[in-house]
This record gives structure tokens, sequence and C-alpha cells, in this order.
């Protein structure tokens, strides 16, 4: 198998695991958001931790990384907490398809932090995704809307998170990244979790210990994927979640979303493709160029 298909093959169990994860966090009930987030991370740090162990690598990083991993650590603690809640309040696909907004939000941020340029196609595909999301949103300006904003805004907190780890590009192991963000997680909602704790049953209590181990599987299995293939060739297998999410939601919940919300998926996923098509044809024309010139 060559790697193009081996990193295809694990965006797609990556997904998966990512649709499970939020599966289960909904299955485990009406815990607060905290404790829910917390059961999650600790789970996820125990098992970076015994890879990190394996490997024999840091657990907090090189000095100068660490500030670049704090603010990560909090943008992603923020999204997961926003991304937990709307999972609880909205389908399942609904909420899947708002967090997969992140990567338009990463282009905004890439453009004012870390001073990219915005292509001319991004520019009509960042309208077109956030016209789906306000289709999936359906504001209709009282107290229902909320949880979708929340859903939204959590996005916007991914997007923060994964423009850190852009920043940090290949400075930090992908497992030591992973752990750091559970770990401070644990710890930030440490507080918050034991004063809004609620008794949980066995059954919910495995429902979480599931959320973690898949969350790992699906944050493991991203990066491989990664590995063996650019991200820009590969990174559009990413919205499978949502269709994975919408069969589970289906069958586990009979959620079946409405027309508006449908459309809205096919505009976001639409404006992913035409980003993912024009920078693989700026890749293949740059490589074609250079290839010339060596010629």
């Amino acid at each position: 198998m060559n790697k193009k298909n081996k990193a295809i093959i694990y965006m797609l169990i990556s997904a998966l695991a990512f649709s499970f994860m939020g599966a289960f966090v909904k299955l485990s009930g009406d815990l607060p958001t905290f404790q829910k987030t917390f059961f999650r991370n600790l789970v996820a740090s125990i098992i970076s931790a015994m890879v990190i162990i394996k490997n024999k690598e840091s657990f907090i990083g090189k000095k100068e990384n660490r500030k670049i991993l704090i603010i990560r650590s909090t943008f992603g603690t923020l999204g997961m907490l926003c991304y937990f809640y709307s999972i609880d309040k909205l389908l399942l696909s609904d909420s899947s398809m708002l967090n997969k907004l992140n990567p338009f939000f990463v282009s905004i941020f890439a453009f004012f932090v870390l001073k990219e340029t915005l292509s001319r196609i991004q520019i009509p595909a960042l309208i077109m995704a956030f016209s789906g999301a306000v289709l999936i949103i359906k504001p209709e300006f009282n107290m229902s809307v909320i949880p979708a904003l929340i859903g939204l805004i959590g996005a916007v907190f991914a997007a923060g998170a994964y423009t850190a780890v852009r920043f940090l590009g290949g400075k930090e192991k992908f497992y030591t990244i992973v752990f750091f963000f559970s770990a401070f997680s644990c710890l930030a909602t440490l507080p918050f979790m034991i004063y809004y704790y609620k008794e949980m049953n066995i059954q919910q209590m495995m429902y979480l210990v599931a959320t973690g181990v898949f969350a790992a599987i699906g944050q493991f299995a991203l990066t491989i994927a990664y590995k063996y293939a650019p991200a820009g060739e590969i990174s559009i297998l990413n919205y499978t979640n949502v269709l994975f999410s919408g069969v589970l939601g289906y069958f586990i919940y009979a959620q079946v979303p409405d027309f508006l919300s449908v459309i809205g998926y096919f505009l976001i996923i639409l404006a992913a493709f035409m980003i993912y098509y024009y920078n693989n044809y700026k890749t293949k024309m740059s490589k074609e160029v250079r290839a010339n010139v060596k010629g």
C-alpha cells in the first residue's frame, strides 16, 4: 500500500473516531459539560503519557515553546467546552458541521497573526462557508439560537488552537502537544468539575472513558495521516466526520437534519472542496515550474 492510501485510511479512521467521541459525549446524558470535558481529557492524557514514556520524550515540551503550548491549550480547552455543550443541545451532525468551520477561521487567524496571504479563492469560499453556517444556525433572535452560536464560537477557539499548532510546526512531538493540552484541560476544568459534579452511574462512566479513548485514537490517527501525505491532499476527508456523525445520530437518536441544515452542509463542504482543489492545483503548477527550470 502506498503512502497516500495509508494516509486516506488513517484520515477516515480519525474522522470515524471523532464521530464516536461526539456520540459518546451525547450518550453520557445530562452531566455538566465541565465534567465531560475533564474525563475526556483525563483518559487522553493517560494514553498520551504512555506514548511519551515509551518514546522517552518530554511531557512539557521545550522551554521556548511553552508559551505557545499554553495558548494552544487555553484555546483548545475553551473550544472543547463549547463543542461538548453544542453536542448536548443540537443534532450530532449540526454540532459536528459547525465545529468543522474551524479551518476557515484558521485562514482568518493566519492572515492576521501569521501574516499569511489570503488566496483569491479563500474569500468567496469563506463567504460560502459562513452562509452555510447561517443556514445551520437559523438565527431567530431568541434563546433557542444560543447552543448553535456557542458551537460556532467553539470553532473559533479551535481555530486559535490549530493556529498555535501551526506556529509550533515540527518543534514539538505530536504526543507532547496532545499530553500538554489534555493535562492543561484537566487542571483548568477540575475546580469547575468538582463544584458542578453530578453523580454518575457505571454506564455514564464507561461512556466518558470511551469518549477519551476515541478522542485519543482520532488525534493520533490524524497526526499519522499527515505524516504519510501533505495536509492539503487529504484534509478534505476530515469532513467525512459529518457524514459519520449523521449516520450515528440517525441510528442512535433517530435525528434527521432539516432541509436548511443539509443545504448548509453542502455549502460548507463545497467551500472546503474549492480550497482543496485550488491548493492542489497550485502545488501541481509549482512542481511543473520547478521541473521545467531544472530541465
